[in-house]
């Protein structure tokens, strides 16, 4: 930002705070208008992303100590914006501020260069005049991470190693040894410059020169090579939810790289991947299991007992004449919704035909055989294919 803007610019009353805010206070109303004016809560909305750029800007200044104390006692040195000093011969005037900052020429042809802009850009840090350093979001990082079924179903949380880029520590950030980077002089330090498009359109690109930073080190720091970011391992804890599935993407806000010069951080996405179970598998919400039964179960009924995740099992009626394939359910023995509540347990019945008979049962077959002999169960269906 300019200088002139710098003072002119009532950044107590950008966050809503009154002058003799504490830290605390401007913090806490940063992070409120911070999350109302996100990018993200507000896609596609111009307004919303520049009321973002302005919050950060003035959280940029209240919020260093060191900072705020320059922009108080510039505001107070030139009465908030504007010096009107009141002449000799009664009423007043208002003094320019444009004038101040602006380039202007001394008497005999003499000039100040930039003005008193250069003058305050220096004891503010901020650049000459026409500079305007953006706040910069972190970039989005994604990672991925292998749970067991039942990690998947129950939640878990896992440590995470990631490797982002962050501000390089031995500089600071700044990309400079001594970090004193200078102000880029190809985007003027707004970390952007404008290109023709044709009709009277104009494009906006990062500048090149300084890769969006709006700075350039004048000695190149020799971890970060003058780029301001280094690479970062951490190791996070993070937390699943339960009911995850296999393939599921999470994203977790502001858990990504952390930002520039006030920025917020970027978001973390991770990719799940669920091993599969020996026993279990899984539809949605609902667990699934295949159960084996014998003949005379199913032809007679009778209760059976069914494993289920990790708790007790549970008893099933077995109603008589249960065909091959048929699925019961076992209430609130699923998977773990998002609201707490469980689904169920899908439980398919698998009738066992017994590879090798002793003769005793072979006996007993043949004798059930001719009890039950009647029609042929085929012949309707040889009658429906001679029709179709």
């Amino acid at each position: 930002m300019s200088t002139k803007d710098f003072v002119e610019k009532d950044y107590y009353k950008v966050l809503g705070v009154p002058k003799d805010a504490t830290e605390a206070e401007i913090k806490k109303a940063y992070r409120k208008l911070a999350r109302e004016f996100h990018p993200d809560a507000n896609k596609g909305d111009a307004k919303a992303e520049e009321r973002f750029k302005e919050i950060s800007e003035a959280n940029d200044i209240l919020g260093d100590s060191k900072r705020r104390k320059e922009y108080d006692e510039a505001r107070t040195l030139f009465g908030n914006g504007g010096y009107r000093p009141g002449p000799a011969g009664g009423g007043s005037f208002n003094f320019d501020l444009g004038d101040l900052f602006g380039g202007t020429q001394g008497q005999g042809g003499g000039g100040f260069g930039g003005g008193l802009g250069d003058v305050f850009g220096g004891l503010f840090n901020r650049g000459g005049a026409g500079t305007r350093t953006h706040a910069r979001r972190g970039q989005d990082i994604e990672s991925e991470v292998t749970l067991s079924f039942t990690e998947a179903v129950d939640g878990a949380t896992v440590p995470l190693r990631m490797s982002s880029q962050a501000p390089c520590k031995a500089c600071s950030g700044t990309g400079d040894k001594n970090g004193t980077p200078r102000v880029c002089p190809t985007c003027v330090g707004t970390g952007q410059v404008s290109r023709g498009a044709g009709g009277g359109f104009s494009l906006t690109d990062p500048c090149a020169d300084c890769k969006g930073r709006g700075l350039i080190a004048q000695d190149p720091c020799e971890v970060c090579k003058g780029s301001g970011r280094a690479t970062s391992a951490r190791t996070m804890q993070v937390r699943i939810p339960a009911g995850v599935s296999d393939g599921q993407r999470i994203r977790l806000r502001g858990k990504g790289a952390p930002g520039e010069q006030g920025g917020p951080a970027g978001d973390l996405y991770v990719v799940v991947h669920v091993d599969a179970h020996p026993v279990f598998g899984r539809k949605g919400d609902n667990l699934t299991i295949s159960v084996p039964v014998t003949f005379p179960e199913a032809a007679l009924g009778g209760e059976i007992k069914v494993p289920t995740l990790g708790g007790p099992p549970v008893t099933l009626k077995l109603p008589a004449g249960t065909p091959n394939g048929r699925t019961m359910r076992a209430r609130g023995k699923g998977a773990t919704r998002k609201d707490g509540t469980r689904g169920d347990l899908l439980v398919t019945i698998e009738v066992l035909v017994p590879g090798d008979l002793s003769d005793k049962a072979k006996k007993s077959l043949e004798s059930y055989r001719e009890a039950t002999a009647g029609p042929d169960p085929r012949a309707e269906l040889f009658q429906a294919a001679k029709g179709a």
